[in-house]
């Protein structure tokens, strides 16, 4: 009876792993990149985007992800992310883009009265292990999103990824929060860069105070620092902006 038991165990121990793969490493690379529109030409940024920019780079092999404006958008921000094979991948359709000739006369006639953008920022992202996928996904109605970046003190970038892979992740559905995408940049180190969306700022505000109440969190927020010898973050290390998705946005 007993050898028949674990026979059983072992048995449906072997279904369960066969029916929940592992999931695949995300090769792909993002880059994140910020557009601050001239004054009073944001809307002809985003007309732009709208009417040509997003198919031309869908024409030359980039992948839209999403685009944003701050719901305070005091500086004139237009954020979005796209994804690529590998950064060889997007020096190419970067290059085929510029040279397009659709491409040139629709900035031509955009900038008649001047440019539309006076700065680009622009980071490389990879995606971490435990990021879920990360897809164009649309909701409705269309969602807040949370764009939050961490700024470590030198060597407790992997002791925070620890904590979000183990802890922080599972704590923020719980709480109502969309995990949308995580990522560290390639080019600034200690950095984690990541997105949520909720269904509001007030629904936000509501599930971090949860969130922040918890035991379970309190107890890996501990757990985490007595493990790297004192907080993860630096003193004003952790930055966040809501945005709202662009009417042509693929995700929101």
């Amino acid at each position: 009876m007993k050898a028949k038991l674990l026979a059983l165990i072992g048995a449906l121990s072997m279904a369960f792993n066969f029916a929940t793969p592992a999931f695949a490493e995300d090769t792909r690379l993002f880059e994140l990149r910020i557009y601050f529109a001239a004054p009073g030409k944001l809307d002809d940024l985003k007309a732009r985007f709208r009417d040509h920019t997003t198919a031309l780079f869908e024409k030359h092999g980039m992948e839209n992800i999403g685009y944003w404006v701050p719901t305070d958008n005091q500086s004139n921000k237009l954020v979005y992310i796209l994804a690529y094979p590998s950064r060889e991948a997007r020096d190419a359709s970067w290059k085929a883009f510029m040279a397009d000739p659709e491409w040139k006369q629709v900035v031509k006639e955009s900038e008649a009265n001047g440019k539309l953008v006076t700065k680009v920022d622009s980071t490389f992202m990879k995606a971490t292990d435990y990021s879920p996928s990360i897809k164009p996904v649309k909701a409705e109605p269309a969602r807040v999103f949370e764009l939050r970046t961490y700024t470590t003190h030198e060597g407790r970038l992997p002791t925070l990824h620890k904590r979000f892979r183990d802890h922080t992740v599972s704590l923020f559905e719980k709480h109502g929060m969309t995990n949308f995408g995580y990522w560290t940049p390639l080019d600034k180190p200690n950095t984690l860069i990541y997105l949520l969306a909720h269904k509001s700022q007030d629904a936000a505000k509501s599930s971090f105070a949860a969130f922040r109440a918890d035991a379970d969190w309190d107890k890996a927020r501990k757990a985490s620092e007595a493990e790297a010898g004192g907080p993860l973050t630096i003193t004003d290390g952790v930055k966040s902006e809501f945005l709202a998705p662009t009417d042509y946005s693929p995700t929101k």
